[in-house]
């Protein structure tokens, strides 16, 4: 049953990332950590999905990209979900431009290899 719903996981990181790329994009870190709207309810929900989607992605396709920190993925939802308080904007924004791009990438060619299957 798993399998047949990696496509949607796939496709659901997808979209939160291009949702906060969208909302970000024209936002500095100071704009974000000060901006309630962007940073709890855009980005803290949409990185909780993408926390969230990636424990459902089967171990298989996970090893075809290890260079994905995906420990850390799962972590930082455990974080967001517990320990909201600890966690600085400044991290948030990091995982934000620094990080989601090679993520983006990684789910893409996933989906690419799931299509092909």
């Amino acid at each position: 049953m798993a399998a047949c719903q990696t496509p949607i996981w796939l496709a659901d990181i997808r979209e939160e990332i291009a949702g906060i790329r969208d909302l970000t994009a024209h936002a500095t870190v100071e704009e974000f950590a000060t901006n309630w709207v962007m940073k709890r309810a855009v980005v803290e929900h949409a990185l909780l999905i993408i926390s969230e989607a990636s424990r459902h992605i089967p171990t298989d396709l996970k090893a075809k990209a290890p260079e994905v920190p995906w420990s850390k993925i799962h972590g930082l939802g455990n974080l967001l979900r517990h320990e909201y308080r600890r966690i600085e904007p400044a991290i948030l924004w990091s995982v934000v431009h620094d990080h989601l791009g090679a993520l983006d990438r990684a789910i893409a060619a996933m989906q690419q290899a799931v299509s092909d299957d």
